[in-house]
């Protein structure tokens, strides 16, 4: 299968993406699909679209689409293709609502007021059936920057949530999701928090977890 890899930025850029493209493009040499990395939204249209199975949005931020773009997007996903949403997928398209439901939630602040913005944490992983997470333990520990989220589509099925008693400055209580999926408005669509640093993209448990989202 074919996926479209999306990366453009109107707001924070985050140096990771970079390794985050690199990662995507080694797990497409050694699996059954190949990318293409396009930061031009001129893609977004019906037949450069029908191309492709799935579209990763890599820690994209602002308004990145127009309206005639985010129509043929919406087509995409009616037609029962797939989405992958990456780290600040979520701080994406505030102002589009059906993309809020789709990415599952917006970006609603993170760690860093008096802490730094990166710490480590401890994952429970609620749902070890789904191929993104069927490999991983009852729990885990890793570095990355960890976000609140608004707006959350209660439709969503939650992966794993993060501890906030593991990290200084958690913002949403006892129940913190921090990757899901769902089926929407024909298609299916995934989000993971995972993806803020470069080394991220080199932790073989991250690179499996995406390359799980992009099978289902």
């Amino acid at each position: 299968f074919k996926v479209l890899l999306f990366t453009k930025t109107d707001g924070f850029h985050h140096e990771s993406i970079n390794e985050g493209v690199t990662a995507i493009k080694k797990l497409a040499d050694r699996n059954t699909f190949s990318v293409d990395w396009q930061e031009n939204a001129s893609v977004f249209n019906d037949k450069a679209l029908e191309r492709y199975q799935a579209v990763i949005f890599l820690n994209t931020t602002g308004n990145i689409l127009n309206e005639e773009q985010q129509a043929a997007f919406e087509k995409f996903i009616k037609a029962g293709k797939g989405f992958v949403g990456i780290h600040s997928a979520s701080d994406t398209e505030y102002d589009w609502a059906w993309y809020g439901k789709l990415v599952g939630g917006y970006f609603n602040g993170h760690p860093g007021k008096n802490v730094s913005n990166v710490q480590n944490g401890k994952f429970i992983i609620k749902d070890r059936t789904h191929i993104s997470t069927n490999f991983m333990p009852e729990t885990l520990e890793r570095k990355d920057e960890f976000y609140s989220y608004k707006n959350f589509n209660p439709d969503v099925k939650v992966l794993f949530t993060v501890d906030e008693n593991s990290y200084k400055e958690g913002q949403m209580g006892d129940f913190h999701p921090m990757a899901w999926y769902h089926e929407y408005d024909g298609g299916r669509a995934f989000y993971t928090n995972w993806g803020h640093t470069h080394e991220s993209f080199e932790e073989p448990i991250v690179v499996q977890h995406i390359w799980g989202a992009l099978q289902w």
